[in-house]
């Protein structure tokens, strides 16, 4: 049987555990131009030419970017709209 206290401490872990961000990562391809990386990030996203701008050279120098943070099923519809325009995009956790 389980005391109240380790019930407590399970609803705390579960809860914890399911405010927990995901993010959908962009990584970068032999394929697409940047010009076009940049151009989904601004069409899909909306983000400013800027950003666009800072994010597609994140995913050229750094070979990947983060684009976005949130409910895993929010960046799962991101990582497919992603793989629509042909970029390559993963789902992962978000580090604490």
């Amino acid at each position: 049987m389980i005391s109240t206290l380790e019930e407590l401490d399970l609803d705390t872990t579960t809860r914890v555990a399911a405010e927990v961000p995901w993010q959908t990562v962009v990584w970068d391809d032999p394929v697409n131009l940047m010009t076009y990386v940049s151009y989904v990030f601004r069409s899909y996203f909306g983000f400013a030419r800027d950003e666009a701008e800072r994010l597609m050279l994140c995913v050229h120098n750094d070979g990947r970017a983060i684009v976005a943070t949130g409910n895993r099923e929010a960046m799962e519809r991101h990582v497919q709209a992603m793989h629509g325009y042909g970029l390559q995009a993963t789902v992962s956790r978000a580090e604490p």
